[in-house]
């Protein structure tokens, strides 16, 4: 079986092939002066992606990641179907279709912050992007999306998976907690998934809004005083929201505090922002990251077995 990935998610893509005892080949990928994408799927890995079903680990962020991934998809469908034909007339021009086998994981799924529709009008960007990709393949992995239930429905089967027990390995090993905190209500199932596999206490903290710029966070059932504490989100961008919830922390005696996420984002100065308020900043490796310590190869493995599992396919 094959692994391939493009130029956002190598790493991963070999920590996946790693998982899965598979091979893992990379596409060509380049771009033209005025910054469009090139793809390419090298001739000596063709076969290998006609022979057995692949699995194309690909981010669709940035925007351009959106594109690089469709552009992919759309390389390995024609070479499985047997579209060849080339102006340089390398190589035979058509071959045999050898049927479906393409499912694609996305390790950080770009466009799911809007699974929901505010304001009349509105584009639900992750259910465009995730039309748009199940039009391509015949199965999506996805890694610790922030609302699931937007993927309901697709076109191909969908799995969702998780590093939460990978996570969890890694804070009992490297901080052993005593308290795991959700910065707020849309981590409770995460991070208490992590509390009970760690065995150690939790809560999370609630948000209310003052005005248009002020936030207030409160702790609900918090008793960390003189303890070791883990915040634990799906995703950290700015950092904001991690540090203030370490504020109240610290506030109420906790001696450590650090922050672990499924997503480093990081943006914005978020790393220089975070080392001043905690004592660790933990995350996996669904995006390239200065702080990337928790492989998220098994978390994608078990997805594709899944799927393989749900399609009837062999491996």
């Amino acid at each position: 079986m094959v692994v391939l990935s493009g130029s956002n998610s190598r790493p991963l893509a070999e920590q996946l092939a790693e998982s899965l005892n598979w091979e893992h080949h990379s596409l060509e990928t380049r771009r033209f002066p005025d910054t469009e994408g090139y793809i390419r799927i090298p001739s000596e890995v063709i076969q290998a992606v006609r022979e057995e079903p692949v699995v194309l680990v690909s981010n669709t962020f940035p925007d351009s990641g959106i594109i690089e991934t469709m552009l992919m998809l759309e390389a390995i469908s024609d070479v499985r179907s047997g579209n060849m034909d080339n102006l340089k007339n390398i190589g035979p021009q058509d071959m045999e279709d050898v049927g479906p086998g393409i499912l694609l994981a996305i390790p950080y799924f770009g466009y799911s912050r809007q699974d929901k529709r505010f304001y009349p009008g509105e584009a639900v960007s992750a259910r465009a992007i995730a039309n748009l990709l199940a039009s391509r393949c015949d199965g999506l992995v996805v890694f610790d999306i922030h609302e699931p239930k937007v993927l309901e429905d697709l076109s191909v089967p969908v799995a969702l998976t998780s590093a939460m027990p990978e996570l969890a390995l890694h804070l009992r090993k490297e901080v052993n907690p005593d308290f795991i905190l959700s910065p707020d209500k849309g981590a409770i199932d995460r991070a208490s998934e992590v509390a009970k596999l760690i065995d150690c206490q939790f809560s999370y903290l609630e948000k209310t809004r003052i005005d248009a710029h002020t936030i207030v966070h409160k702790a609900k059932d918090l008793d960390v005083d003189g303890k070791i504490v883990a915040i634990v989100d799906d995703m950290i961008a700015t950092g904001g929201t991690i540090c203030r919830a370490a504020d109240a922390l610290r506030s109420q005696g906790a001696v450590e505090v650090h922050a672990a996420c499924s997503h480093g984002l990081f943006t914005g100065g978020a790393i220089a922002r975070l080392v001043r308020y905690v004592d660790g900043v933990h995350s996996t490796s669904s995006l390239p990251n200065p702080r990337d310590v928790i492989s998220g190869g098994p978390a994608l493995a078990r997805g594709v077995n899944e799927l393989f599992e749900r399609l009837g396919w062999k491996k």
